[in-house]
């Protein structure tokens, strides 16, 4: 293996795709733009697909799994095979590592594509790991703790059966079996829990959660999400409407929040795309909320929709880890109304930065709805500007390297 030229620190930043697709995935790049910012040569290593954006080092990069796809059955006894422990990712990560000694590794998602087997191949090469948990795989197969639209945490405890009792994978029995195998394989091997130096928890609920599902609190490390307000404008002339951006999933409690906004009276713009699309409209008609459906909104023409809102309604009903929309609206100025679920809380200061309710009341939703829309427009404002300038200190990049670069160090990689 060759070290870095002159000195200069390197990180392998691992994530099983190579395109913005998520939550995840943003963080994925940020982190990787951040590091190269600051002098750092970024390796990245991912699973080949048709979205990825161009890479110098794509040749390393592992063989695609999609299971959307048709394929025959011989190539999906393979992908399953892969899912529990990728061989081929493995060869393809040490690879990587003769021709670029990393300083450190840092892993984003790589379940059911890359797999952790990777981790195995790292430890070996004497690199240090860490993995930000963007969700709770660690903990529950199915990595959401929901089964049919509910909070479920029956897995605790060992009792990782459930994943196929219940279908939980995509209610498919036989993706659910090879997940099952995946999550027994996984911790019989300790692949996560004795090949990862530290888990990065972008909340502390989840760090909790974590911690009843029996993972050792040292070696988690609270370092939460960031964005950059310079990056954002809080020059806006408020609306009089509420906004909901994101996923149209079943999880996210669009429902609750269309009766809410029929009972209360409040104006609603739905911007984003889902499986739960046509079900919304329907209900919306059927209840007489003042719904808009913007589909899907980015860049400039979100800013604009989120930055002339009262607020920024976040009504999930599942364990969020900590959503970057959150930290968006407050440096777009505006408050933000979260459910009292998962991590959300803990990213809201009632009556200061937004206000709770409890998630899942359509009722207590309502009330907060009303209660936001009576405020003055200066009140809101305030709340907006409270928000920006708390995230401009605590979730910021500076703050998200600085705390990065400690947790490196402390593995002797900064």
């Amino acid at each position: 293996m060759s070290e870095p030229k002159n000195g200069t620190k390197s990180l392998l930043a691992i994530n099983n795709y190579f395109y913005r697709r998520g939550g995840a995935e943003a963080v994925f790049f940020d982190h990787m733009k951040m590091f190269g910012d600051i002098g750092w040569e970024v390796v990245p290593f991912a699973m080949q697909h048709e979205d990825n954006a161009p890479s110098p080092w794509a040749d390393y990069f592992a063989s695609e799994i999609e299971y959307g796809r048709r394929t025959s059955p011989l190539r999906k006894v393979v992908q399953a095979a892969s899912v529990i422990y990728s061989r081929e990712a493995q060869r393809s990560i040490g690879r990587l590592i003769e021709k670029v000694r990393p300083s450190i590794a840092h892993a984003h998602n790589v379940y059911h594509h890359l797999s952790p087997a990777i981790f195995s191949t790292l430890k070996s090469a004497g690199i240090p790991v860490v993995m930000t948990a963007h969700d709770l795989k660690l903990a529950c197969p199915s990595y959401k703790m929901l089964r049919h639209g509910v909070v479920c945490e029956e897995c605790r405890g060992g009792h990782v059966y459930n994943v196929l009792r219940h279908r939980c994978i995509k209610g498919e029995l036989p993706l659910s079996a090879v997940v099952l195998a995946e999550t027994v394989v996984h911790r019989a091997l300790g692949l996560y829990r004795n090949r990862v130096d530290r888990i990065v928890v972008p909340s502390k609920f989840y760090v909790e959660k974590l911690v009843e599902w029996g993972w050792p609190r040292e070696q988690m490390v609270h370092v939460p999400n960031f964005v950059d307000v310079d990056d954002y404008s809080d020059q806006w002339t408020e609306g009089d409407y509420f906004v909901f951006a994101g996923r149209l999933a079943p999880e996210k409690g669009l429902a609750t929040l269309i009766r809410a906004a029929a009972s209360s009276r409040q104006r609603l713009v739905i911007a984003g795309t889902g499986p739960e699309e046509a079900a919304l409209r329907q209900l919306a008609g059927e209840t007489g909320a003042d719904v808009t459906f913007a589909g899907y909104l980015s860049g400039h023409a979100l800013h604009r929709l989120i930055g002339e809102s009262r607020a920024l309604v976040l009504p999930s009903e599942w364990y969020e880890n900590a959503p970057i929309s959150v930290l968006e609206a407050y440096a777009l100025g505006r408050p933000v109304i979260g459910a009292s679920i998962g991590g959300i809380p803990e990213m809201i200061v009632e009556g200061e930065t937004g206000m709770t309710a409890r998630a899942g009341d359509a009722s207590d939703l309502a009330r907060t709805l009303a209660k936001m829309a009576a405020l003055p427009p200066a009140a809101r404002a305030a709340m907006g500007s409270s928000g920006r300038n708390w995230i401009a200190k605590e979730f910021s990049a500076a703050a998200y390297r600085r705390r990065t670069l400690d947790l490196y160090a402390m593995l002797g990689a900064a």
